[in-house]
């Protein structure tokens, strides 16, 4: 009896903290400019929803935002902080799948590309959950060639923000401030590319990400090392 009424008060506290993030969120963006560089080239692509959203994990908290209510699979970590974010993106309106690109994942990337071909958009942070930092884990590209889907990479910068002393150099955007988000150019895979072409790829995505987010950055003269 105890341990249920620990686990009903456990999943109320993480209820909670799922939607009060979620307020807080959009209460932040609610207050900002958001300026869209780049999207022309993956209009098409978006408006199907036939694709894969790529961005950094310390980049996440105003495309979150944006794409909110969009129903996508978003693999989240499966780390205790993973609830966090998990939470906070189930009240934002996606379908969060726990686990991660890299070894220990795979039933993950499984469940993730059965709801991509089910037709549902996808969502990777390719250097989440622990880094190294901007650096792409190589499932992402192995799962865009299963699914038969477009990466896009998408990035994020303000002009006013906090930049947190963690792994990821996380940033937060201060109230009433301008936000660029800028889209790369959309990365496809082959059905049928091996190993060394599937490295081939994932090196491109992590130089176009690289690309956009030192744009992103620059623009407001930012230098985040």
């Amino acid at each position: 009896m105890e341990f249920g009424l620990k686990s009903i008060l456990t999943e109320i506290k993480w209820r909670l903290i799922g939607l009060i993030g979620k307020i807080a969120v959009d209460l932040l963006f609610l207050t900002t400019r958001i300026e869209t560089h780049g999207f022309e080239e993956s209009r098409h692509l978006a408006e199907t929803k036939r694709v894969i959203v790529a961005f950094w994990h310390s980049r996440i908290l105003l495309i979150s935002y944006k794409f909110k209510n969009r129903g996508a699979a978003i693999l989240v970590s499966a780390s205790d902080d993973g609830e966090y974010v998990a939470r906070i993106i189930e009240k934002q309106g996606h379908l969060p799948i726990r686990g991660s690109t890299t070894t220990g994942g795979r039933r993950a990337l499984t469940r993730l590309i059965q709801h991509l071909r089910d037709g549902r958009p996808g969502v990777v942070i390719p250097d989440g959950p622990q880094g190294p930092r901007f650096k792409v884990q190589p499932g992402v590209v192995m799962m865009a060639k299963k699914a038969g889907l477009p990466i896009v990479p998408i990035t994020y910068s303000a002009k006013r923000i906090k930049v947190f002393n963690s792994w990821d150099r996380f940033i937060l955007p201060y109230p009433f401030t301008t936000c660029r988000i800028i889209y790369g150019c959309p990365v496809y895979v082959p059905k049928n590319a091996d190993k060394e072409q599937e490295a081939l790829y994932t090196a491109r995505l992590e130089e176009e990400l690289c690309r956009i987010t030192q744009e992103a950055d620059s623009h407001f003269g930012h230098r985040i090392d």
